[in-house]
């Protein structure tokens, strides 16, 4: 759409809204372009025009070669993002210095072309704590879902602090993923690899982007709990206000 007529002062700031209201989960593309010109309808003189325009495209010139007016182009993007619901967390738990695997199942809405797509309005996550085995360790094809729609997926953390403390413990990887022809409704299932060295309790965001574009959501929450005893220590008493000594080797797993 084109707004004319509007008259700026100098240095006066030009507010300009822009609404989104996506109704599947795509990227839309537009080009936000301020022409300014003379409020007398005189141009700007340039000795050099041809040698001016050259360097500087943003301009419109006249045909006397003076400047018409002035061009400021901004691109706009608008992505998608499914509406925050009060999710449960898929919560990952395990032991200190232990490792544990568990599978998390996402559910995007409103993310095939071409298929009538379900409203973006929320999102889900179920931790599945089926046996791994049961789970085929590739990708299945089912319901026409295309081989070539891939997805980019990340976990976002709260503060560096938590980053660092965790990226180098959780791994993951999509294993599965299936397509409800009906609905459109895509299931996506990741294996969760969370391998903790000492106790926390941090949080994470599952993020997953389709090709289109659209942005899905989802809440974690992984919890290292108490290590398991290494070992127990029994010393013996040799007699009523006699010490007891014991000995034992530690040994580090580093050297």
């Amino acid at each position: 759409f084109y707004l004319t007529g509007t008259q700026l002062a100098p240095k006066e700031r030009l507010d300009i809204p822009v609404l989104f209201m996506p109704d599947i989960m795509k990227v839309y593309e537009a080009v936000v372009v301020i022409h300014v010109m003379r409020e007398n309808g005189e141009n700007w003189p340039c000795e050099d025009s041809a040698e001016f325009n050259k360097d500087l495209k943003s301009v419109t010139v006249a045909e006397n070669g003076e400047i018409q007016g002035i061009l400021w182009i901004y691109p706009v993007h608008g992505i998608p993002e499914a509406l925050q619901q009060k999710l449960v967390p898929a919560v990952v738990r395990c032991r200190a210095r232990q490792r544990v695997e568990k599978r998390v199942k996402v559910l995007l809405t409103g993310v095939v072309p071409g298929v009538t797509a379900v409203p973006a309005t929320g999102n889900s996550a179920i931790v599945n704590t089926n046996d791994p085995d049961n789970i085929q360790e590739e990708v299945q094809v089912t319901g026409g879902f295309s081989t070539t729609l891939g997805f980019q997926y990340e976990l976002q953390y709260q503060s560096n602090e938590i980053k660092s403390q965790l990226e180098s413990l959780v791994g993951m990887h999509l294993v599965q993923r299936e397509q409800d022809t009906e609905s459109g409704i895509i299931t996506l299932i990741f294996n969760i690899v969370f391998a903790p060295n000492k106790l926390m309790r941090n949080k994470a965001v599952l993020v997953v982007q389709c090709p289109t574009g659209g942005v899905w959501k989802f809440p974690m929450l992984f919890i290292a709990m108490e290590p398991e005893v290494d070992d127990v220590i029994n010393i013996e008493a040799v007699g009523l206000n006699k010490e007891s000594i014991v000995g034992f080797k530690l040994t580090s797993q580093t050297r």
